[in-house]
């Protein structure tokens, strides 16, 4: 689990809050539960690391203020419009009992060892993300899909993902599909039967003979043509 330094911030204009952006912190609040709402401030390198993380809205950090370590969720960050630089983090206070909404983030392993796709069939993913209703203290990083053995035409089913205790999807009342091995989608053309390849070369050298009679006719019509209209010289 991470661990973010944050101090208490007592910022209460726009300029005091541009004076601390300045210096390289990022102001945020912490919320949730029945203690009250703490402003706070992190180091801009701090804020950047957890966005590098994978998934970083869906794991859980812990956050030291005032030498005391508290779990939160990161919920929602902005971003300068021109710059793209962090400008504000909101956190919500894990707080045992509590539940919350989450897109947990699907990943497929044993790939090599689908029978399906070995023999060319193709993973056509339909979520990449599931949303979920987890209790705060149990919040999956991810949902894991084990390929391994699935041929083409398997669908893979929520039901088919062991989900952690109390954890449940908030689509209801219907079996949704995760992923299905397809066939492929590339289809080879099929050859030209030997049968068809003669009648071609039958048509083509009917074609080339025909030609060659009527270049013969020509020839032979010149040639009367020239022998019948003789110079008026001869003639006398």
């Amino acid at each position: 689990m991470n661990l973010i330094q944050a101090t208490i911030r007592n910022t209460k204009t726009r300029g005091e809050l541009k004076t601390l952006r300045k210096g390289g912190e990022v102001p945020g609040i912490i919320y949730g539960g029945e203690n009250a709402n703490e402003k706070i401030s992190l180091s801009k390198k701090e804020v950047k690391n957890l966005i590098n993380k994978e998934n970083f809205l869906s794991n859980v950090v812990s956050i030291k203020l005032d030498e005391k370590e508290q779990k939160v969720l990161p919920r929602e960050i902005t971003f300068d419009i021109i710059s793209d630089e962090p400008t504000h983090i909101d956190f919500l206070r894990i707080v045992k009992g509590a539940k919350i909404i989450l897109e947990i983030p699907v990943r497929f392993i044993n790939n090599e060892l689908s029978p399906g796709l070995k023999r060319g069939g193709v993973l056509n993913i339909v979520r990449r993300k599931v949303e979920l209703k987890c209790p705060t203290e149990n919040i999956p990083t991810e949902l894991v899909v084990d390929l391994e053995g699935l041929d083409i035409g398997t669908s893979i089913k929520i039901s088919s993902i062991d989900l952690p205790e109390n954890v449940s999807p908030t689509i209801q009342g219907r079996d949704f599909v995760i992923a299905t091995v397809a066939a492929p989608t590339v289809v080879k053309e099929p050859e030209k039967p030997a049968e068809a390849e003669g009648e071609a070369e039958a048509a083509t050298e009917g074609s080339e003979a025909s030609a060659a009679e009527g270049e013969n006719k020509a020839a032979e019509s010149d040639n009367k043509k020239t022998e019948t209209e003789k110079p008026a010289a001869e003639k006398k």
